[in-house]
């Protein structure tokens, strides 16, 4: 599911999600969490990928490789940068095979570790 530039989730509705369902004692740390992910998303213009899966029975065949390729491909041609998180550290390894590099890692709490990761645009060859 990407985002493309100046497309933001919906904090609203995400804020009012996490006030409904996770304990009181417990939001803190999500906001908390939340707010410091969001300190490395690039300030410029850039595609957003806040969400990709792959169905466990296809998982190891390239489906995720070609979901990214594609809309890795528009921000090459768009000169666009790729940010996305990664909550699963078995993914950093394919992320950075199609160009992204890791800047910056958070863990708040006891919680698990996320990983920021941008891409810069690749330069597209012209015909």
């Amino acid at each position: 599911m990407w985002l493309p530039p100046e497309v933001h989730p919906d904090d609203e509705a995400l804020t009012a999600c996490i006030e409904r369902t996770v304990p009181q004692d417990h939001r803190n740390a999500v906001f908390d969490f939340f707010e410091r992910m969001g300190s490395h998303h690039p300030g410029e213009p850039h595609w957003f990928l806040p969400l990709i899966g792959v169905d466990p029975l296809y998982q190891g065949q390239g489906r995720g490789s070609a979901l990214l390729s594609h809309a890795l491909s528009i921000c090459d041609r768009e000169q666009q940068l790729a940010y996305l998180d990664s909550s699963n550290p078995k993914n950093v390894p394919l992320y950075q095979r199609h160009g992204f590099k890791l800047v910056g890692e958070v863990r708040v709490g006891q919680g698990p570790t996320s990983y920021a990761m941008l891409r810069r645009p690749h330069k597209v060859e012209r015909k």
